[in-house]
């Protein structure tokens, strides 16, 4: 688990294809100084676990999955990337909790100055559409593995923006991205459970109901 809270900025220094996925070599000055094999580091969000490392570097191996789903799949040698080390539990929570577990990308549509800050808008890729339920006004989402809070939604177009002051651009990648390009993304967990338990809850609701004859339209229709 991570708090999307960006260590640095890390390079890859080799990508190997493999017939079950691939194995990636990543240099990082700060946060190769306190790892160790096992170890979980989010690699543009995407949690990796350390196979091997010596100086400032470290290997990690990719599955399918995790390739397809995220940005991985187009990752190049010499390419910049957000590092973070997994939390512990006196690590300090200033992000939001994020798993490592990429939902999908996103495509960058457009970045636009206001003031200070750019506003980044962008829009779900066709297979993490149904994610966008998870995505709210004020909430927030990991991008590239980065804790940001979403400014503006339109779910009709799969849409979302977030704004970013000049020291957050200076410190993830996203301030080298720009129109066209991809991100990867990760909602909040929590909206995820949530959707959980009241699928399950209606569901023993509506059994139970059938049973004594009672249902939600009858309640409805009582005054209930």
């Amino acid at each position: 688990m991570f708090t999307g809270l960006i260590e640095e900025m890390g390079q890859i220094v080799n990508v190997i294809e493999k017939s079950q996925g691939m194995e990636i070599t990543v240099k990082g000055n700060y946060i190769t100084k306190k790892i160790k094999v096992g170890d979980s580091i989010a690699v543009n969000g995407v949690c990796l676990t350390v196979t091997s490392f010596q100086k400032n570097i470290f290997k990690a191996n990719v599955m399918n999955e995790t390739v397809q789903r995220t940005g991985l799949k187009r990752i190049k040698a010499g390419e910049i990337v957000n590092l973070e080390k997994s939390l512990t539990l006196q690590t300090f929570l200033g992000g939001h909790l994020v798993m490592g577990d990429v939902d999908c990308e996103a495509e960058i549509l457009s970045v636009v100055s206001k003031g200070i800050a750019k506003i980044y808008e962008f829009r779900l890729n066709y297979n993490g559409v149904k994610n966008m339920k998870y995505i709210v006004e004020k909430g927030r989402v990991a991008i590239d593995g980065a804790s940001l809070t979403v400014i503006n939604v339109n779910d009709e177009k799969s849409e979302f923006s977030v704004s970013l002051i000049p020291h957050t651009l200076k410190n993830i990648i996203l301030g080298k991205k720009s129109k066209g390009d991809f991100v990867n993304i990760e909602t909040d967990l929590f909206g995820k459970y949530v959707e959980k338990i009241l699928k399950f809850s209606n569901y023993f609701n509506e059994k139970n109901s059938s049973k004594s004859g009672i249902t939600f339209e009858f309640l409805k229709e009582n005054g209930f």
